[in-house]
């Protein structure tokens, strides 16, 4: 097939035929659209986003639309969207919150319907009305995840909605208890629905990736992996994640895909760490998979919590701090003065995290969590996502190059 994993149907304007079948099917006229999001998968699937005006018999609004693609035909979920030909090729379309991975979008996504859920779980001690809820998306992967916050007027209190795909609902539940229990500071769970919803208490501090640019250093890498090392030793007997660096060159083929300049340099920079860590074991530490300043939360000089401990388990410690010098360098569309505070920080972390793990480990596998964040100025679409793209992947090869 010429276009296999429909990347190249679902970023042309061959796509709006699809998207009008959608929406006339449901009863609407499409008016306009726009790429939103791009979830890409090279050979195999493609899912995307768009921004659609529609006209409704009941007036004019603002929807957002998602299509699924994929290379060997649909899958099982694919069967609770509308299903469309477009050739020989069937794709997957269906209107936000209906989306067919994460059922319980359609309950999170409207007040209504999440005072009822907190009322059934009897999160408060009275009963919570529709009007004292408000409810903002906070991220929206199409058919992985969606996390909402939700401010409740009387009693003034803010909570966080997490939607999650079936298979991983219980795994993720299993995780923020095994580390609440051991007093690491989790979100706290107070309500677990059938529908695959967590709704989870408001964590205390301020988030690291808006402390990082105060004047003060707003905690210390010593309190950092202190946290780490606070997750209990049972974590190591969860499902293995692998590391960012086992998909490395994964990441490499999507980055070029969208870029394909990049190309060379970066067939160059995944040899480079696939060989560098080819030696290194599997490891057995406590970690948490995904570590970086946007899932730390800190208060005077502590850190306070940590969030989205899906991926929790064993692993490399080298791999958590990895992770977080590689969000660290890779902060976009900062000033002069944001960008000094964060170069600060990496000057006296990095050489701490250096006397912990292996120095050469670390850089090599902080360029291959940099080359996963590559992908996402594309797939996000932000205004300047290829020149974002090539600084992204310029601060991957500055790492590698320390070492090699």
């Amino acid at each position: 097939m010429r276009d296999p994993d429909g990347s190249k149907l679902l970023t042309s304007d061959e796509v709006g035929g699809l998207l009008r079948a959608a929406v006339q099917h449901a009863g609407g006229v499409l008016q306009s659209w726009a790429l939103d999001h791009i979830d890409a998968n090279p050979q195999r699937s493609t899912t995307a986003t768009y921004v659609a005006s529609v006209e409704w018999p009941h007036g004019v609004r603002k929807e957002l639309l998602g299509v699924s693609a994929r290379a060997g035909g649909l899958a099982r979920t694919d069967e609770r969207a509308a299903i469309f030909a477009d050739g020989d090729r069937e794709v997957a379309v269906w209107i936000y919150p209906k989306d067919p991975d994460l059922p319980g979008l359609e309950r999170a996504a409207y007040p209504t319907e999440m005072a009822a859920v907190l009322n059934e779980y009897r999160v408060f001690p009275t009963p919570v009305g529709v009007d004292q809820i408000r409810l903002d998306m906070i991220g929206y992967r199409p058919r992985r995840r969606a996390v909402l916050k939700c401010t409740v007027s009387s009693p003034a209190r803010v909570l966080y909605v997490k939607v999650l795909r079936e298979r991983l609902f219980e795994s993720v539940k299993q995780r923020h208890e095994l580390l609440i229990e051991a007093g690491v500071p989790a979100p706290i769970i107070l309500a677990a629905t059938s529908d695959h919803l967590l709704v989870l208490d408001e964590l205390p501090g301020r988030p690291l990736a808006r402390a990082i640019f105060d004047d003060e250093a707003p905690t210390t890498a010593e309190r950092l992996i202190r946290v780490l090392d606070a997750m209990p030793k049972t974590v190591a007997a969860l499902e293995r994640r692998p590391p960012w660096s086992d998909a490395v060159k994964h990441y490499a083929r999507m980055v070029s895909q969208a870029v394909p300049p990049l190309q060379p340099r970066l067939d160059w920079m995944s040899e480079q760490i696939s060989q560098g860590l080819a030696e290194c074991p599997e490891g057995d530490e406590p970690t948490h998979g995904d570590f970086h300043e946007g899932q730390i939360f800190v208060r005077n000089g502590h850190v306070s919590g940590i969030l989205d401990i899906d991926t929790v388990g064993p692993g490399r410690r080298a791999d958590d701090l990895a992770c977080l010098i590689a969000h660290l360098s890779t902060v976009q569309r900062m000033n002069a003065r944001q960008a000094e505070r964060v170069h600060a920080l990496l000057r006296s972390w990095v050489p701490v995290f250096d006397e912990r793990v292996d120095p050469t480990e670390l850089r090599l596998r902080a360029a291959a969590v940099i080359i996963s964040l590559a992908t996402g100025p594309y797939r996000s679409q932000e205004p300047h996502w290829e020149r974002e793209t090539h600084q992204i992947v310029d601060a991957a090869e500055a790492l590698i190059r320390q070492v090699v």
